[in-house]
């Protein structure tokens, strides 16, 4: 399959995430796999032939063959973002090509199947990082690996119930959550924006010899990939990516 090519995906499923964040299940046809922490572009053209793009990380496994996740979040201001949400529905067709990118990836292939994973996400950078830990879970690898995920109130914890599922596992994942707005009564994880000081605590179990990813707003991503560094950890062992703010 060529991947610049573009397609008619069909929307197959729509599900609400957060109040603001939403899934969309697409079925490609010759869908030939992806490698997680890839993305895909999609395009919207209006009917007088006006069409806009936006490049979306996929959020599932690849082993889910001829489907692929997207986990769109609402921008009110955005030409792509509001249709999605207020308007397609199962059954729709989107033009979609990809699966882009080779830097961003993790696979649980040879050393990258058992050594430490350290994943800082913020917001819906979590996204292409939860495609890693669906994979990872498939695949029965049992590295020790570390979600720092930092959000602004506990209802915009995307995909709170399938990571506190994967959590309860025991194959050696944990989810740190950070919550900087506003945190329930009794909470007992971080409150403030992530730190180093709080990068070198979930960072400790895992050690030096981490592969890390980040993905978040561009301020979150440089201040976990500094803090990283300045503990240690070889840059060759850092990706990340990065997008607008989004307050988290």
């Amino acid at each position: 399959m060529n991947p610049i090519a573009w397609r008619l995906a069909t929307v197959t499923a729509v599900r609400d995430e957060t109040p603001t964040v939403r899934s969309f299940s697409l079925s490609i046809p010759e869908w030939g796999g992806h490698r997680p922490g890839q993305h895909v572009d999609l395009r919207l053209t209006a009917e007088d032939g006006y069409s806009v793009e936006r490049s979306y990380s996929i959020a599932s496994e690849p082993e889910r063959a001829g489907v692929i996740d997207l986990t769109v979040e609402r921008i009110d201001d955005g030409e792509v973002s509001p249709f999605l949400h207020d308007v397609v529905a199962a059954g729709d067709r989107i033009e979609v090509r990809g699966p882009i990118g080779g830097y961003f990836v993790w696979e649980a292939l040879g050393s990258m199947a058992t050594e430490p994973l350290f994943l800082v996400a913020g917001g819906s950078g979590v996204v292409p990082l939860m495609a890693m830990l669906r994979h990872r879970a498939r695949s029965g690898a049992h590295n020790p690996t570390r979600l720092l995920f930092s959000s602004r109130h506990l209802e915009e914890v995307i995909y709170r119930d399938e990571l506190d599922s994967l959590a309860a596992t025991n194959d050696g994942l944990e989810v740190v959550h950070t919550l900087t707005r506003s945190q329930p009564a009794g909470w007992m994880g971080y409150d403030r924006r992530i730190d180093d000081r709080m990068i070198a605590e979930v960072l400790a179990p895992l050690g030096m010899g981490s592969r890390s990813f980040i993905c978040g707003p561009t301020a979150l991503v440089e201040v976990a990939a500094n803090a990283l560094v300045r503990l240690g950890l070889p840059g060759d062992r850092i990706r990340t990516e990065r997008f607008g703010p989004t307050g988290t």
